[in-house]
């Protein structure tokens, strides 16, 4: 079976609400992108990255969790799941590889209850703290 590997960062991680989508997946461990992305919270539901370089902006490292994933899972789980402001894209990790993940479509930057949270430390960094 042919394998994928596919960074999460929101609710597919583990412990979170979407992880479910991921049984028969891998779970390779926890990973961090690069540092070359902003982060976003969409009405405190998911975040989103998004190039910063898009956004004419200084990137961050995000953590998160990288899983190998066979296409099916991708197919008919994980991306029926997944909010439309976002979309399937590669995107570069700490150690340089790439990997899938999903990434906020440029139109849904500008939308209503979208919050730049990249310097939260994470998605669920930004969750607790927002729960004080």
């Amino acid at each position: 079976m042919e394998s994928l590997r596919m960074f999460v960062n929101g609710q597919a991680m583990s412990g979170g609400s979407l992880n479910t989508a991921l049984s028969g997946a891998r779970f390779v461990g926890p990973a961090e992108t690069a540092p070359r992305y902003r982060f976003y919270s969409v009405r405190e539901e998911f975040p989103g990255l998004y190039p910063a370089a898009s956004a004419g902006l200084a990137g961050y490292a995000v953590p998160g969790e990288l899983y190998e994933v066979s296409y099916r899972i991708l197919r008919e789980h994980l991306l029926p799941n997944e909010p439309e402001e976002l979309e399937l894209g590669v995107i570069e990790l700490s150690d340089g590889s790439g990997s899938l993940s999903m990434r906020m479509r440029d139109a849904s930057l500008t939308l209503p209850g979208v919050v730049d949270i990249s310097e939260a430390g994470g998605w669920r960094a930004h969750l607790a703290r927002s729960a004080r």
